[in-house]
């Protein structure tokens, strides 16, 4: 039981730390590719883990925060509470929905970051950055431009590499269930 504690911590921090580094290392060479309006932050990729290991959920939260806490994060503190939070909710779904599967791939789950990202961090933008007010139009723009961003990601390069994962059995060896 420890090990698997261990392991589960291990894991979580590793996916974490993975998150934060490739989301500002980006940033760095991509400046506000990470954050734009339509943003394709390639660490979202690794939304696909929750398919794998419930340990995903709290690294790619944990790993949220930290890359939102950087320097480059254009939206700052809001982006890590409302980034964060969308991040535990697409994780979390992600985990739930692993096994729908849609001609045998997790499209469903693939959704989520979408979904959540679209309405938490469009409301986000609408809201707090929008220089005439919140107005619904608003808010569908920017969470629409979130979402096209986060589907980019998770069709261009989140299926790929749970599909990789999977058929190359390394999921089974990098990842063991709680």
């Amino acid at each position: 039981m420890k090990n698997k504690s261990v392991y589960f911590l291990t894991q979580t921090s590793i996916i974490a730390a993975l998150y934060a580094v490739l989301t500002i290392l980006q940033a760095t060479l991509f400046p506000e590719s990470t954050s734009a309006a339509i943003k394709f932050r390639a660490s979202e990729a690794l939304t696909v883990l929750a398919l794998f290991t419930p340990a995903a959920v709290p690294g790619l939260t944990l790993g949220c925060v930290l890359a939102n806490l950087s320097s480059f994060a254009v939206l700052g503190p809001l982006d890590m509470i409302f980034g964060s939070v969308a991040s535990l909710l697409a994780a979390v779904t992600m985990y739930l929905l692993r096994n729908a599967r849609l001609f045998s791939l997790p499209v469903f789950a693939c959704l989520m970051p979408a979904l959540f990202n679209g309405l938490i961090v469009g409301f986000e933008i609408a809201f707090f950055f929008t220089d005439g007010g919140f107005t619904l139009t608003g808010f569908l723009f920017s969470g629409g431009f979130v979402a096209i961003g986060e589907l980019a990601v998770l069709f261009v390069l989140g299926l790929p590499l749970s599909v990789f994962l999977e058929k190359s059995k390394l999921s089974k060896k990098l990842f063991i269930k709680r």
